[in-house]
């Protein structure tokens, strides 16, 4: 072959070369930008986390790490657990950081949960039942803090979460022990739903002639290689039939689709795929490239002329994928600074704000700026019942604030009420909600100590190794305000450390135990004095903190109750006996006597010759004798009750 033919051979085959499937896509020309079309998606996948089986653990430590970037967002939680059959319940501890402020939606049927949070990030919302525990202020320490708490069983990370199911159930191949790891799966334990908006992206493609429409979904690979199925549901906002469109869904080999489409479409998948209609039948799909450039190329080969839909997700369970235009592409306009429409501000959320702060006689609400501006709301107007009670404007936040006595503040026996009047640019009739205080100004207080069960008789004092039964009430009772044992110590200082007998609404250790409330809904529980300290205290306060709150509301009032007790030790010199061993004592002292007496008397009547009369007179030393040895023996006697009794 000559010079001059070979020339032509190799410009032919460089430019067959230059046809592959690569450059082709390489050469597309599709310049993504956001689109007015919506994904949402469930998923189990988050950036770091872990999950682990503590089968035998008494408390339960989840923890979410969530983060977002309003200033203000709002989060459904829900917390799930399969019913235990013959088992103890488990206590559950959730921990919530947040760096951000959220309006929380809690639900937990039938748990016994405990939600621990920072009260300055947290609106809650949450059902009877759970309490509340104040986290540390740093969250360098938040592990280590969690940890004393209980067994850490699993930890999440989640960006901008806006709903999250959390199960509680036991995950048997999981680790014994929770060690972070980054793209994890959380599979069973925890699904969540991620605020998309803005995530869908769309372009034109330069070159293809024709109407026909791509929407293309690209899922992620997860840490995990195993069959998994990905439901997707499409639907289009076509009014004239079925649109030439096709769907291109590309992911990792391990996983199938399931298709649900309001609309008939072609599809083009990697993996096999099933419709929803007949998901026996399960179709092979194609091999597709795994890229975003590379899919594009594909839809451009497809004889697609514009990607409608463009989106990358995480592996996850539940795609849905909403197009608000069928055969041609609506961009999403360039954002311009003009007043917010009507319809942008999220008034439900905004009024979740309001929360009075409630001192003895004021009521004083607080309202960010910055909150209010990322609720997109103009406020124009906001007052108390009486519109002469108007806000101030203190630079960052607007605060009303009033006495109990002045704008229209209605004052009953414990609680005081007035309203938030809210006037919005975008509403045309103001928002309402209803504020509460309680009066303390008309409540008291009373700690009592008892030392039999029936809470008969209170006492100032206890005996070292003694039961005793605390009862804390309010008078007067008022059935609105739900009262709740917060914490409860016994401070033995300076002879002995501070015993902590009930720790955010839970007995600390096995000598403490909770009781059923007093008729009247008296708080009670039960604690035992140790026996044995060196050296022994003489005295003591016991104090106790009472969190109370209005009804529904999750904002909890704590006021303190103390009282003086004295110590009393069994080796005490001149000690002065409680009731119960004076009553003891007593008892024992005159059945022994009596029985002493009897049995002096049997002796004396089977001893004393039976023919024999002696005077009278005769009698009376040997019984004056006897009557001294019966009186040494009962002293002897009763000092054996006295020495148990102290002892106790």
């Amino acid at each position: 072959m000559d010079r001059s033919t070979l020339y032509p051979v190799v410009a032919l085959l460089l430019a067959v070369c230059s046809l592959s499937p690569t450059s082709f896509a390489e050469a597309v020309r599709c310049d993504l930008q956001p689109v007015d079309n919506e994904v949402t998606y469930i998923t189990n996948q988050v950036p770091t986390g872990c999950v682990a089986q503590v089968p035998n653990a008494t408390v339960e430590v989840h923890i979410l790490f969530l983060e977002f970037p309003r200033a203000l967002s709002q989060l459904d939680l829900t917390v799930q657990m399969s019913k235990q059959n013959g088992t103890q319940a488990r206590e559950v501890l959730l921990v919530l950081s947040l760096d951000k402020m959220v309006h929380l939606r809690l639900q937990a049927p039938g748990i016994p949960l405990q939600l621990a949070y920072n009260p300055k990030y947290v609106v809650a919302e949450m059902p009877q039942g759970v309490n509340t525990i104040p986290l540390p202020a740093f969250k360098s320490q938040l592990l280590t803090w969690a940890d004393s708490k209980g067994a850490i069983t699993s930890v999440a990370e989640l960006n901008d979460p806006k709903n999250i199911l959390l199960r509680l159930d036991q995950a048997p191949r999981s680790p014994s022990s929770c060690s972070l790891q980054p793209n994890m799966d959380m599979g069973h334990r925890l699904e969540w739903w991620p605020h998309t908006e803005g995530s869908v992206r769309g372009c034109f493609l330069e070159g293809v002639a024709g109407h026909k429409q791509a929407h293309i979904l690209r899922v992620l690979p997860g840490s995990e290689a195993r069959p998994r199925t990905v439901t997707v549901e499409v639907k289009l906002s076509c009014t004239s039939g079925d649109p030439d469109a096709v769907l291109i869904l590309q992911g990792p080999p391990y996983v199938s689709w399931l298709i649900d489409a309001n609309h008939n479409m072609q599809i083009w998948a990697t993996g096999k795929y099933s419709f929803k209609i007949f998901p026996e039948e399960s179709i092979s799909g194609h091999v597709l490239p795994d890229t975003p450039q590379g899919l594009l190329g594909e839809a451009q080969r497809l004889n697609a002329s514009v990607v409608a839909s463009f989106v990358e997700v995480p592996l996850a369970s539940v795609i849905s994928l909403q197009a608000s235009s069928c055969g041609r592409l609506q961009t999403s306009p360039t954002p311009v600074q003009t007043t917010p429409p009507k319809e942008s501000c999220n008034e439900e959320l905004l009024m979740t704000l309001f929360h009075p702060n409630c001192s003895d006689d004021t009521m004083t609400l607080e309202l960010k700026k910055n909150l209010i501006w990322s609720l997109k709301c103009d406020i124009s107007s906001l007052t108390f019942l009486d519109p002469r009670c108007q806000a101030e404007d203190r630079g960052d936040q607007l605060v009303l604030h009033s006495t109990y006595s002045s704008c229209g503040m209605k004052v009953t026996e414990n609680v005081v009420t007035n309203e938030v009047v809210v006037s919005l640019l975008s509403s045309s009739s103001p928002q309402r909600k209803a504020v509460q205080c309680i009066n303390m100004k008309s409540l008291s207080f009373q700690l009592g100590l008892y030392l039999t069960p029936q809470f008969l008789q209170a006492s100032n004092a206890i005996e070292m190794g003694q039961q005793g039964f605390v009862q804390v009430s309010m008078s007067p009772s008022t059935p609105e305000i739900k009262l709740k044992l917060d914490s409860c110590q016994l401070d033995l200082r300076p002879e002995a450390d501070t015993v902590e007998l009930i720790q955010n609404q839970t007995p600390k250790g096995s000598c403490v135990s909770l009781l059923a409330p007093g008729p009247q809904g008296d708080m009670r529980f039960s604690f035992l004095l140790r026996g044995y300290m060196v050296p022994t205290p003489k005295a003591g306060t016991l104090s106790c903190t009472v969190a109370m709150r209005l009804g529904t509301s999750s904002l909890e009032v704590r006021r303190p109750v103390s009282m003086r007790l004295n110590i009393v030790s069994p080796d005490m010199p001149g000690k002065t006996l409680v009731l119960p061993a004076v009553l003891g004592i007593t008892f024992g002292a005159f059945l022994i006597g009596a029985l002493l007496t009897a049995a002096l008397w049997y002796i004396y009547s089977h001893t004393r010759p039976p023919s024999k009369r002696e005077p009278v007179v005769a009698v009376a030393a040997p019984a004056s004798s006897e009557s001294s040895s019966t009186n040494h023996s009962i002293g002897s006697t009763q000092s054996t009750p006295c020495s148990t009794s102290s002892m106790a």
